[in-house]
């Protein structure tokens, strides 16, 4: 039986389905623009296993069941049909969520995202998996925010705020599994695939998800749009404004 996720729903209008990033939520990756989005779109946001109120998986995540569960939870909320707006692993599950579901899924914003791992990614992923183990959240702390964070940003904080930035840093309890889903994803044969309009929003700056991948997966996808914006990884802080307006502008020709 296909799980259903803890969830908010907020506003009215056509369907927004979100799916958010390894070892974050709705609220920390979409908290920034969840009550701009909510005045024009019904908003589902479905937190993962370990996220959230949602249990812990016992067993590995799946692509495919947690492409079925996001879109179940929209459903069972009343959200039949419905764009999705995916960031960073979500961008993932969003594909597998349009090939699977094409007749729910009438749209795609994919934000941070990639089809595969390239080498310089699998490192990068590696290493935050270790460091989950490792048992030493600062070390955790000072790793996430460097490879997460774009330079200007970065560089642009005081010491006291890069100070505050490595304390606040929450690490959900199924953050390990969430990045092991990110180290398997190869969503490459499901690109062709995608029928559903499309913009992918590249980030300059990501030392997470290197550029080259956000451009791969636009290339990959039938008509897709692509724009960029200056911005490591964490555009939700680094640039909200101009990522809401880039979403904002396809979401004005959504057909749900």
């Amino acid at each position: 039986m296909t799980e259903r996720f803890s969830h908010l729903v907020r506003g009215s209008g056509p369907g927004l389905l979100l799916a958010h990033g390894a070892g974050g939520s709705v609220e920390a990756n979409f908290g920034p623009i969840l009550d701009d989005l909510a005045r024009t779109h019904t908003v589902v946001g479905p937190d993962y296993p370990g996220t959230g109120a949602t249990p812990r998986s016992r067993r590995p995540l799946d692509l495919d069941e947690m492409a079925d569960s996001l879109v179940a939870t929209a459903v069972d909320a009343g959200v039949d049909r419905f764009t999705v707006l995916g960031y960073s692993l979500g961008t993932a599950v969003a594909v597998r969520a349009a090939t699977r579901h094409p007749d729910r899924v009438t749209g795609l914003v994919l934000t941070a995202g990639f089809a595969r791992l390239s080498n310089q990614m699998r490192l990068a992923v590696g290493v935050w998996r270790e460091l989950l183990e490792a048992g030493n959240p600062e070390l955790l702390a000072k790793y996430m925010t460097f490879v997460a964070t774009g330079r200007d940003f970065l560089n642009a904080l005081s010491r006291p705020e890069v100070d505050a930035a490595l304390a606040g840093l929450v690490v959900p309890p199924g953050t390990p599994d969430q990045v092991d889903l990110v180290a398997a994803v190869d969503t490459r044969a499901d690109l062709a695939l995608v029928t559903a309009p499309t913009l992918v929003i590249g980030t300059r700056q990501d030392l997470l998800a290197p550029l080259d991948l956000q451009r791969e997966l636009a290339a990959g996808i039938p008509g897709a749009e692509y724009v960029e914006i200056e911005s490591g990884h964490l555009m939700q802080i680094e640039a909200r404004d101009d990522w809401l307006a880039h979403i904002r502008k396809f979401l004005e020709r959504d057909p749900s």
